[in-house]
């Protein structure tokens, strides 16, 4: 214990000397963010999301303390999509480790548009096109890997939301045809901004991460924390880090999980673990081969 204890310490160290060398460039923006902010984001300026109000279904029951499930869309198949739609919370697009593209992912959009699992993609970065694509298309949400430090964190919130939460550019994509001619009024309530924590580092300023204005959402990639951290899943000092993470989440008032679905129940800390990949469907369904 004295060894984690002492880990933290020198990450929370590094982290303070970061975050004062940038505090005089963002004071602006960070003296907002535990007031302005709670689990449900930022809506319309700061305006939290308005419950039974939601077309994004996944982040309604996300609101109401419910779990959600997707599955992981990870090539273009127009007709496994639109039938595993039916029976999932949300569809995780899989785009920082497969070859799956934007136009891929558009034409799965738009082949059944309506009610079932809402669109959100685990994008590469947090770059502005790769955000900006991802919402022209129509995905309800992202999913931002490997967040370290509230930089990369405030470039997610950013180009996720229209002005004036956001700084995201009104294009001409097929989103609005998806979601109805008030997109641009009701949009900036309904997505879904996930940020992954995957690293020591990203486990040492996870406050400053989750309290971020129109971050939702704060995960635990599961294999990535082990890879990076050394730590096996069973080791009691990686439990150490999912604990911190999950206190830390909580404490800026924002939505926590851990994104891998065996944590769903039997964990203790699976009562407040909320957004995983993959998972059980809905209603019992399994694809052929798996029932």
């Amino acid at each position: 214990m004295l060894c984690i204890l002492g880990m933290f310490a020198a990450l929370l160290a590094q982290a303070s000397q970061s975050r004062g060398a940038r505090q005089s460039a963002t004071a602006g923006q960070g003296g907002q963010a535990a007031s302005a902010e709670n689990a449900r984001g930022a809506g319309r300026g700061n305006a939290p999301a308005t419950r039974g109000s939601l077309y994004n279904t996944a982040k309604q029951k996300l609101l109401e303390g419910k779990q959600v499930f997707s599955w992981t869309q990870s090539r273009l198949d127009v007709a496994g999509y639109c039938e595993r739609k039916k029976h999932y919370d949300y569809t995780w697009f899989e785009m920082q480790h497969s070859t799956l593209e934007f136009k891929d992912i558009e034409q799965m959009i738009a082949a059944c548009p309506g009610p079932g699992a809402i669109p959100m993609i685990r994008l590469p970065d947090a770059q502005e096109w790769h955000i900006q694509h991802a919402l022209d298309i129509g995905a309800l949400g992202v999913i931002i890997p490997t967040v370290d430090d509230v930089d990369r964190a405030r470039e997610a919130a950013k180009w996720s939301r229209f002005p004036p939460a956001g700084r995201r550019s009104a294009g001409a994509g097929q989103a609005a045809r998806i979601w109805g001619n008030n997109y641009r009024q009701t949009f900036n309530d309904n997505v879904l901004v996930v940020v992954m924590i995957e690293t020591l580092e990203g486990a040492a300023n996870t406050y400053d991460i989750a309290r971020t204005p129109g971050i939702d959402v704060v995960i635990i990639g599961n294999n990535d924390l082990s890879s990076f951290s050394g730590f096996a899943q069973d080791d009691p000092r990686y439990q150490a880090l999912v604990t911190r993470i999950h206190d830390e989440t909580l404490r800026a008032g924002k939505i926590w999980s851990q994104a891998n679905a065996r944590y769903a129940t039997n964990h203790p800390l699976s009562k407040d673990a909320k957004f995983f990949q993959d998972g059980p469907s809905k209603d019992g369904w399994a694809p052929r081969g798996e029932r």
